[in-house]
Order: C-alpha cells, then sequence, then structure tokens
C-alpha cells in the first residue's frame, strides 16, 4: 500500500526520489521520507503529511547525492508520526519497507536483548536493526539483508543502503511488489513503474524470494536459496501522459471519462477475432475451460462487486454454478476444493495480497484451472495464474477505482461468453448478438457520460447529508454496492446497498425525508418490482433519486427525481448504470471539498491484509 522508489547514479538523484514519490502519491499514504548517502553519511529527512512538505525539508537542508532511498508510508504498525515514517535507520543502514512483518515482536525482544534501542512503533524498524545485527557478525550488506529476511515471516519489498557500502542498493521482495528500472550508468528501484518511468522505461520485476545487488553498472538478482538468476527485462508501455491530469481536475473525473478508450481497448481482441474464442485467455485455454464444472470468483472491494455482477451473467448464460467470495474470507475457511472448478481472481494491480494468498491457498487444495483478470502485466497473481486476460484500462491513478471496474466487467462477460459458447450454450446468432453489445458499449459508455451537468445538480442535495441508501436487484443490484462504495470513500457519507426488495426487512426503518435514496431502475424484468419498492420509500417521505432508461415508463414527481440514460442496453446494462454512480460521487464530493483522488486512510495497491 505503501510507496517505494530508490536510485544510484552519477548524477544527484533527489529530485529522482521526490519526483517518484509524488507519481506515487495515488496509492494512499499518510508520511513521506527519503535517506541520502552523502560523503559516506547517511541524512534524512521524513514528514507527516505531503510529499511537497518533506520535499520542502529536503531543498532547506540542501540534500544532494548520488545514492538514495524514499518511501510513502499507509499506517499499519503506529500512529502517524515522524518517528515512524521511513526510511529507518540502525548504525549506519537504512531502508525502506512495504509490507507487514508478522513475528516482529519475537524479533523485536530478540534485538532488545542484544542491546537495539527502538525509537519507533514500527515493524521495519526490527528489520533495520536485524541487517546491522549480520552486519556486525561480518557479513556484506547484500549477506546481510539476504540472512535477515529468512528471519522474517510475512510480506516485504525492501530497499536497504549502508553509508559502509556507499556503492550498492540492495533489493529484496516476498508477497509485495518490487521491480528495477535499468539505465545507462545508473539504476533504480521502485514499487511501481510510474515512479521511474522518467527516468527509465527498461525494467526487470523481482519474483517472490528474490533479492538484488544493485550499482550504478550493474544488477544481480538472486533467487530464494543465494543462487544467480536472470530475470526478463521487459519495456514497460506505461506512458508519462497517462500520468498526467491534462484538462481534468482530478485524476478521478479524467477516469472516469476515459472509459469508453479503456473498454474498446478491452475488448479490440475480442472485435479483432470476431468470436469468443478460448484463445483470448492464453495457451491450452481451450482444454482448461471446455470441462469446467463450476467458477469461484476470488476477489476483493470493487473488484468483488464484478464478480457479483458476473455470477449472473455465468449462470443465465453459461448455465453453470458461479460462486463469489471474499479473497480474504475465503483464504481462512476450509473450503471444499472440486478440481473441475475454475478459480477466478481479479485485480486492478495484480499485488492484492488477499486475493494472492486466496489463489495459493486455492491452489494447495487443488485447483490447478486458475484464471486471473488484471491489469497491470507481469504482475504477480497474472504470473501464479495458469490463464490470464488482461484489462487494458491503461494506468488507474484516483484511488476510488473506476475504469479498472468497467473493464473487468468487459472481461468477466467475455469469459461468460466463451465459456457458454465451448458448453454449447451460445449459437452462431446469440454469439453475434453479443459482439455487437460489445461493439456499441464504448458510445452507450459515451452517451451515458454526457448525463454528467444533470447528476452535477444533484449533488449539492447530497452534499448536506450524512447517510444514503443505494437500491438495485438482479444484476444491478452489484451496481448499488459499487455506487455505495465510491459515496463513501470519496466522499464520506456513510451509504449501503440494499436489493431493493430486503428494503422492507429492515432498512425502510431507516428512511425518512433526510435519507436520499438511489435507485437503479432500468428497463428490464424486474422494473415493476423495483417500482412498488419505490413506492415504499415514497410513503415514508424518503427522497428519490433514480437512473433508469428512456423508455421507462415513469417521471419525475415530488420526491422523485430521475435521471434518464440515451437507452437500454440490454445484458451490459451495468456497465453502463456504473457510470452515473461514478459521476454522482465525484461531484457530491466536490460539493463537500473532500481530497477526491487521495481519501483519507486508504490505499491504492492494497499489499497488507
Amino acid at each position: 500500500m505503501c510507496g517505494i522508489v530508490g536510485a544510484i547514479a552519477d548524477r544527484d538523484v533527489v529530485p529522482v526520489l521526490i519526483d517518484g514519490l509524488k507519481r506515487l502519491e495515488y496509492r494512499g499514504y499518510d508520511s513521506a521520507g527519503i535517506a541520502v548517502l552523502d560523503q559516506d553519511d547517511i541524512r534524512r529527512v521524513r514528514r507527516t503529511g505531503r510529499v511537497s512538505e518533506m520535499e520542502a525539508a529536503a531543498q532547506a537542508e540542501g540534500f544532494n547525492a548520488q545514492v538514495g532511498i524514499g518511501h510513502t508510508r499507509w499506517a499499519t504498525h503506529g500512529g502517524v508520526t515522524e518517528a515512524n515514517a521511513h526510511p529507518h535507520c540502525s548504525h549506519g543502514v537504512a531502508l525502506v519497507h512495504n509490507g507487514i512483518i508478522e513475528n516482529h515482536e519475537q524479533q523485536r525482544e530478540k534485538l532488545r536483548a542484544m542491546g537495539y534501542e527502538f525509537e519507533s512503533q514500527t515493524d521495519t524498524e526490527v528489520i533495520a536493526h536485524l541487517i546491522h545485527s549480520h552486519l556486525k557478525a561480518g557479513a556484506d550488506l547484500l549477506g546481510a539483508v539476504q540472512k535477515s529476511v529468512k528471519e522474517l515471516h510475512g510480506a516485504y519489498a525492501l530497499a536497504v543502503v549502508s553509508r559502509k557500502e556507499p556503492g550498492r542498493l540492495i533489493a529484496a521482495r516476498m508477497g509485495c511488489p518490487l521491480l528495477i528500472g535499468l539505465g545507462e550508468g545508473e539504476n533504480f528501484i521502485a514499487s511501481d513503474v510510474s515512479a521511474i518511468i522518467q527516468a527509465t522505461r527498461k525494467v526487470i520485476f523481482l519474483e517472490e524470494g528474490d533479492t538484488a545487488d544493485i550499482t550504478r553498472e550493474s544488477v544481480r538478482v538472486f533467487d530464494g536459496d543465494g543462487q544467480t538468476i536472470e530475470r526478463e527485462t521487459h519495456l514497460s508501455d506505461v506512458s508519462l501522459a497517462s500520468l498526467e491530469l491534462g484538462p481534468y481536475r482530478h485524476f478521478m473525473q479524467k477516469e472516469i471519462h476515459e472509459q469508453p478508450r479503456a473498454i474498446g481497448d478491452t475488448i479490440e481482441a475480442v472485435i479483432d477475432n470476431g468470436a469468443f474464442g478460448a484463445e483470448l485467455f492464453g495457451k491450452n485455454a481451450e482444454e482448461v475451460l471446455r470441462d469446467i464444472e463450476g467458477v469461484q470468483i476470488l476477489a476483493c472491494g470493487t473488484s468483488y462487486y464484478a464478480g457479483m455482477t458476473a455470477r449472473y451473467w455465468v449462470e443465465q448464460i453459461a448455465g453453470i454454478p458461479c460462486t463469489v467470495e471474499i479473497a480474504s474470507e475465503y483464504r481462512y475457511r476450509a473450503a471444499v476444493a472440486n478440481p473441475k472448478q475454475l478459480i477466478v481472481t481479479i485485480s486492478q494491480s495484480g499485488e492484492t495480497l488477499d486475493t494472492m494468498e486466496a489463489l495459493k491457498y486455492a491452489k494447495s487444495l487443488g485447483h490447478d484451472k486458475t484464471l486471473s483478470i488484471c491489469n497491470v502485466p507481469e504482475s504477480a497473481i497474472p504470473r501464479a495464474s495458469k490463464l490470464v486476460y488482461y484489462t487494458r484500462a491503461g494506468a488507474e491513478i484516483g484511488v476510488a477505482s473506476t475504469k479498472a471496474f468497467t473493464t473487468q466487467l468487459v472481461a468477466l462477460f467475455t469469459l461468460t461468453c466463451t465459456i457458454a459458447k465451448l458448453r454449447g450454450r451460445l449459437d452462431a446468432e446469440g454469439e453475434a448478438s453479443y459482439l455487437d453489445c460489445l461493439r456499441q458499449l464504448p458510445g452507450s459508455i459515451q452517451h451515458a457520460l454526457n448525463l454528467e451537468p444533470q447528476i452535477k445538480a444533484w449533488s449539492d442535495k447530497f452534499a448536506p447529508k450524512n447517510h444514503a441508501l443505494f437500491l438495485g436487484r438482479g444484476v444491478h443490484y452489484p451496481i448499488a454496492l459499487e455506487g455505495a462504495l465510491k459515496l463513501k470513500e470519496i466522499s464520506y457519507i456513510h451509504a449501503e446497498a440494499y436489493p431493493a426488495g430486503e428494503l422492507k426487512h429492515g432498512p425502510l426503518a431507516l428512511v425518512d425525508e433526510q435519507m436520499p435514496v438511489v435507485v437503479i431502475a432500468p428497463n428490464d424484468a424486474l422494473l415493476e418490482k423495483v417500482k412498488s419498492n419505490m413506492q415504499e420509500v415514497r410513503a415514508r417521505g424518503g427522497q428519490l433519486f433514480v437512473f433508469t432508461d428512456e423508455d421507462s415508463q415513469f417521471g419525475e414527481s415530488e420526491g422523485v427525481h430521475v435521471i434518464r440514460a440515451p437507452r437500454h442496453v440490454g445484458v451490459l446494462s451495468p456497465i453502463m448504470h456504473t457510470i452515473p454512480v461514478q459521476l454522482l460521487a465525484y461531484h457530491v464530493a466536490l460539493a463537500r471539498g473532500t481530497d477526491v483522488d487521495k481519501p483519507r486512510n486508504l490505499a491504492k495497491s492494497v499489499t497488507v491484509e
């Protein structure tokens, strides 16, 4: 959840570190710091709050160095204080750390007995002292890091420097993403390629258990057994333009408006293929998908709601059972395995720890039919899966997911149709119809974006409220959940979502004139049922805010506010109706004056439990 950047060069790396940390701000953080080797001594500056505050302090103190590491911290162990901010130091060793060390208390007791004193409440400071203890015993910096990580239980990405070996930068990873950027006479490390894209596009993704010895001129990677290993070099396709705001006020607004293109890019392979085919998911995909007896989807947060939507499609179109489970719950229960069940993991980053661990657990139970839906090539979850479908959403900077969610839905619909076709449940006419739906989807999304002025007009009615309800039925119920989540995330209004039919089973007690009720009410088979539920709200004085379609047969009235999408888009209606709830959350947050792209307490890439 935190961000790491490091550099070793013949030039001043402080601007590189600062710029990298600024590009990592979207991940969510509450403090920032850098440590540099200046004339064989370590200089460090840390601040709570924004990177800009730490930058000002570094400039005031005249930081200039050719080796350094930087970090943005999202607090886990210990509060938001300067003492708990990274980097952490121990007798000439400085390091930054993403992840959580589960046995830090035992290590802390051991190190205290050895005479080490602790200045912070963090688990990270344990690692700094542990590395120093091995240096003191005679190991070099690489060896000290390799020995230390073998004593750690948990997840980590580490970047380490030492004043005794100023020409080296050591990296290590287990469970948290870390990559190396390759330059000419200079090299870099980062938790996310966006942090170093201004310096290089050539990157090496470290694997589980890897350590790396990085100098200006060379990079050596070692596996978990300490053996030298070659890792493939990749050319990143992340563009600097995708990391800039352009004409938009916030990245969330930009990313909402990028959805027609993101969806078009994600379906490009399907449309070019002219058919749904197993080859879209990788080699030997037909062998994996043809004889499955069910689908189990594992995901967290917004990705979980994408899976909930897909359940309706899979069971209706493909005709096989589909279950959807929160990854952090699945990994800790005694699941009953069916080896013919397809395990589908969904993650925007491909590094979501709970989802990765759930996948490992599923494989340990004997599941070998695994497929990941992900937005980041070469990330951990796709590498651990037999099949993969990459959403081509591009860089998503805003913490609240928008285009990642809708492209995940597109990927899941493509998977559904492919399974249905392999099972003989999708004939040529049906396939052509669904392909046409996909072709028209980017245009339908653009039509939905054109509703923004009307949605913005609603925001003033929501801004003074402290609570809201979202209602949907059938396949649109998960979209109501997603709408409530978006409103919570960025406006801090408490919002809950329910299947509309559940309203009378308890939530109706909350409804009064102070409780806005948002209803997803497309013109489908359940519309009349939803209308009845809306009457229950109006009878209690509740204010209704209804997203519907042009051909729905009801209009505005006292206490009933209606916005109509230009047309009903059939089976893909959940994707199109996602756009209005995203825009509603965005404009309500603007009206309330919250930090839209960096909501409090949240992070973009969740690499801790």
